[in-house]
């Protein structure tokens, strides 16, 4: 399997390298006021892919912010279970015959 992931990102970089090397030539981008950039075709195409890494990343940046804000603060909610001790010594697990839905913990949602 590592041979085969190593195989597969060989073949991209030689699929990418071969697309640069076949698009050396010029290309205008034109912008407002009758500004332009000229450059390989190949920069452009890596500028516009940044440009939308940037973009993306920063279209995302309120929902982690929002996500990681409610996530410090599930640990403050829960109260005297947080508190309490964990055993010193874990207790040997017997096998369960069947699991009914008492025996699996609680999830507590909080709003997301």
């Amino acid at each position: 399997m590592k041979y085969l992931l190593w195989l597969l990102k060989a073949a991209i970089f030689f699929t990418l390298f071969a697309f640069a090397l076949n698009n050396q030539h010029d290309a205008t981008v034109y912008f407002f006021f009758g500004t332009h950039w000229r450059a390989p075709l190949v920069l452009v195409v890596l500028a516009a892919f940044a440009g939308g890494l940037v973009v993306g990343a920063l279209g995302m940046l309120p929902g982690w912010w929002k996500h990681r804000a409610a996530a410090a603060q599930v640990p403050a909610t829960r109260g005297d279970e947080a508190a309490a001790p964990a055993p010193s010594v874990p207790a040997p697990a017997a096998a369960p015959s069947s699991i009914s839905a008492t025996d699996l913990p609680t999830v507590r949602q909080h709003g997301l």
